[in-house]
């Protein structure tokens, strides 16, 4: 049975790339797949390049201004309208959203037309528009089994599928973690999320500037960067005499995370999947400002099960980050059982049990 699904995502790359790994399943099983998205949805270099892709209108609010709900609020209705004309001339037989603000005309598009209609949830908190949305939807797919923020109800039509990651980060799953032994080149990955992350183009050239020269000496490091940061930290790094390379978007993410022995980084839901299912150690400094301090509750169960660290951002120091560095760099064997206690968490056939959950939902409606 081939059916045709529509997929409701924008906005962060948390969103979109686990979409795009279920439109990558689903359209391996034949079925039809149709992005709805805002703008920034479409962004990303290599994600969705073979599905059909609409934007829709969208926007959100804060705050007290009612001129700026109304507006929003027409903008999103307007949104469902074009969703539901798109999914009537796709013949849409399912709706899935990915949460955020862009997901809400899409899946708002499906659920007025009586689709199937499924929310997928990366985070370890119920994010704002799932929240919402959780009453209206058929089924619930949680990357992680114990999610805040969920209803009695909503519980009750949840599934724990895992987060789906790109099939490059699967491909390299396979491989042994090799932890180099001391006096071996070590090679670093820094990352802060789609945007880059300030702190960390403050922080961590400042700490490896502190570490012991005979292991400054060891690094092999990428950093990515905030465009606005990268010609500093560049400096930074040449002037202690640091093997670095510093970009703004690392497209080839998939193979840098695989030849890393160690990760610093945000704790997004993205990043978490993909360190779990290929199994790579973190030192995780979570967004201070994500709504409900998500990327902390992310980290939780990373972190309790030995495959890395986190620093409260508010109290992160350079002298904090050089002690975790150096006791990874000095001790082999922690950085190897670490390793295996990331790849313990990670549940590669997330978008599999996902695209089953959708031709599940189908068959029963």
């Amino acid at each position: 049975m081939s059916l045709s699904v529509l997929i409701a995502a924008g906005g962060t790359g948390g969103h979109m790339i686990s979409a795009h790994a279920l439109s990558d399943e689903l359209m391996r099983r034949g079925h039809k797949v149709t992005l709805l998205t805002d703008a920034r949805g479409l962004r990303f270099p290599g994600l969705f390049e073979f599905a059909d892709r609409h934007v829709l209108e969208s926007a959100t609010a804060s705050g007290f201004n009612p001129v700026a709900w109304v507006k929003a609020l027409l903008s999103v209705w307007k949104g469902r309208s074009a969703g539901k004309r798109i999914a009537r001339e796709a013949g849409a037989d399912a709706v899935v959203g990915f949460g955020g603000y862009p997901s809400l005309p899409g899946l708002l598009a499906g659920v007025a037309l009586g689709l199937p209609s499924l929310i997928h949830e990366q985070n370890a908190v119920l994010g704002r528009v799932n929240g919402k949305l959780q009453g209206r939807v058929s089924r619930i797919a949680l990357s992680y089994a114990k999610t805040a923020g969920l209803s009695a109800a909503a519980e009750a039509k949840s599934v724990h599928t895992g987060n789906p990651v790109r099939e490059a980060i699967l491909a390299a799953r396979d491989a042994a973690f090799e932890a180099p032994a001391p006096g071996e080149p070590f090679r670093l990955l820094v990352v802060g999320g789609s945007q880059g992350a300030r702190i960390l183009s403050q922080m961590v050239p400042a700490a490896i500037a502190d570490l012991p020269e005979v292991e400054r000496r060891r690094l092999k490091l990428v950093q990515q960067c905030r465009v606005e940061d990268l010609s500093a930290v560049d400096a930074a790094y040449r002037e202690a005499g640091i093997d670095a390379e510093c970009v703004t978007y690392l497209e080839d993410f998939p193979r840098r995370l695989a030849q890393a022995h160690l990760v610093v980084g945000r704790a997004g839901a993205s990043t978490m999947a993909e360190l779990m299912a290929m199994g790579r150690p973190a030192i995780l400094i979570p967004f201070a400002a994500a709504t409900d301090d998500h990327q902390t509750a992310n980290a939780a169960g990373f972190v309790s099960a030995g495959a890395g660290f986190t620093l409260v951002e508010a109290e992160a120091t350079p002298a904090k980050l050089t002690g975790l560095l150096k006791g990874f760099m000095e001790a082999p064997e922690a950085l190897q059982q670490a390793a295996a206690a990331a790849k313990g968490l990670g549940i590669p056939d997330a978008a599999a049990r996902l695209a089953d959950l959708v031709e599940k939902e189908v068959r029963a409606a």
